[in-house]
């Protein structure tokens, strides 16, 4: 088995450290000059693991990205990959000024944000990250039905990371940090290979997800289902955006916006408590241009100019909601944001999708639009078995408040309307 590292000469490379024998891994630098076996490992179900997404990702790449990516074999068939992203991580960059929680007191606000940006400050490394750090989920890694365990599906991908950091290490690109993001409460009990080998299990904001009824075959379906105040939610909602006019942006529409896209999309990134990393600038439109039908950017407008946009992903029978921007200052007299969860609704509906996937952050609302949260759980070591010991101590301080109050908007089934 060939070896197959682009920064370095080929080299022979057979798997030792797992309990599963006749196991090989290759690693690539490029999705460029990745084996077309990717194709045929790669889940066909999952758009966000194939070779189309992960090229354009690559090539509007988020500020200091780098990214390996992972061919399996077994008995030289393959029938395995993993995606893995490189990030040059600095803790007090991703801490942001403003906080999207309240503050119940501006002074121990104050003395608080300072204490952690001077703890944070201590802290800049290279994370190697078997995951994308641009989506909600499980997309790191993916076996071929039927072969492994989820247990032994760990133990191959912790092997093969362990490997990759020695050979990055030889290329002088010394890793800090091995995460695996993110995994359901289902995969728990299969962590116990990651958990020997001293990785520390931390939870992040949960996945909010809308799962579309079978008997909702029109928005009114979906409003029927509510409560009455929810509904007036609704209404009030959509009688507030009224004057907004919707357009889904060609190609070329959004190149001739990028520079107001992309800065709607700093204000809305620059509320967040934390954030790892910014989008390319180019990311939306090479989406466009590479997923055609399957990728949405809807703006809105308001007098002729752009307002805010929403971004949509069809990844077979789920709708991922994207990023998103809009201007803060016309949200609440327009409810731009609550008026574009309902819409996205609306096309998860209309367009017969099983799932919305509406990802992290602006929990509470999402939850009245009926989402539920999915507790996903990452595994993450530091090299440093000192500062190992103190990782997740020192995230849990470090990331933002996040209490909410989750809503419940729909009546039992039995009494839906």
């Amino acid at each position: 088995m060939t070896f197959c590292n682009v920064s370095t000469s080929s080299s022979i490379l057979a798997n030792k450290t797992t309990s599963e024998p006749n196991i090989d891994y290759v690693f690539y630098q490029s999705m460029k000059d990745v084996s077309t076996d990717w194709d045929i490992a790669a889940p066909a179900s999952n758009l966000f693991l194939q070779r189309k997404y992960l090229n354009l990702l690559e090539e509007n790449a988020p500020n200091r990205m780098q990214f390996r990516y992972i061919l399996f074999y077994k008995n030289d068939m393959p029938i395995g990959v993993a995606n893995c992203q490189i990030q040059a991580f600095n803790a007090d960059d991703s801490l942001q000024q403003g906080s999207a929680t309240k503050q119940k007191s501006r002074f121990l606000s104050t003395v608080s944000k300072q204490i952690k940006h001077f703890v944070a400050s201590r802290f800049e490394f290279n994370t190697l990250i078997c995951g994308n750090l641009l989506l909600t989920g499980e997309h790191g890694f993916y076996f071929q039905e039927g072969l492994f365990s989820k247990a032994i599906q760990f133990e191959l991908v912790r092997s093969a990371l362990h490997q990759l950091c020695k050979d990055l290490k030889k290329d002088k690109l010394e890793i800090s940090v091995n995460l695996l993001k993110e995994y359901c409460e289902e995969c728990r009990s299969s962590s116990q290979p990651l958990l020997d080998e001293n990785y520390k299990e931390f939870t992040i904001q949960p996945n909010m997800i809308l799962d579309i009824r079978s008997d909702w075959k029109t928005f009114d379906d979906y409003l029927g289902a509510m409560y009455s105040k929810y509904r007036v939610r609704v209404k009030r909602a959509m009688k507030k955006g009224k004057d907004i006019v919707r357009k889904s942006l060609s190609a070329d529409e959004i190149r001739e916006n990028l520079d107001l896209l992309y800065s709607l999309y700093e204000e809305v990134a620059s509320g967040a408590g934390f954030n790892v990393m910014k989008l390319n600038k180019n990311y939306f439109l090479a989406l466009k241009e590479t997923l055609q039908d399957n990728f949405t950017l809807m703006a809105y407008y308001l007098d002729n100019q752009i307002i805010g946009y929403y971004t949509l992903i069809n990844n077979h029978k789920e709708l991922e909601a994207h990023f998103l921007g809009f201007d803060k200052s016309k949200n609440h007299s327009h409810q731009i944001y609550l008026n574009m969860l309902y819409d996205m609704v609306r096309v998860g509906i209309e367009q017969q999708f099983k799932q919305i996937i509406f990802a992290r952050t602006a929990l509470e609302i999402k939850s009245s639009v009926g989402a539920e949260a999915h507790e996903m759980y990452c595994y993450m070591r530091h090299r440093s078995q000192i500062s190992n010991h103190f990782l997740t101590t020192i995230y849990e301080y470090l990331k933002p408040d996040d209490e909410w109050q989750p809503r419940h908007p729909f009546k039992p089934v039995e009494e839906a309307e």
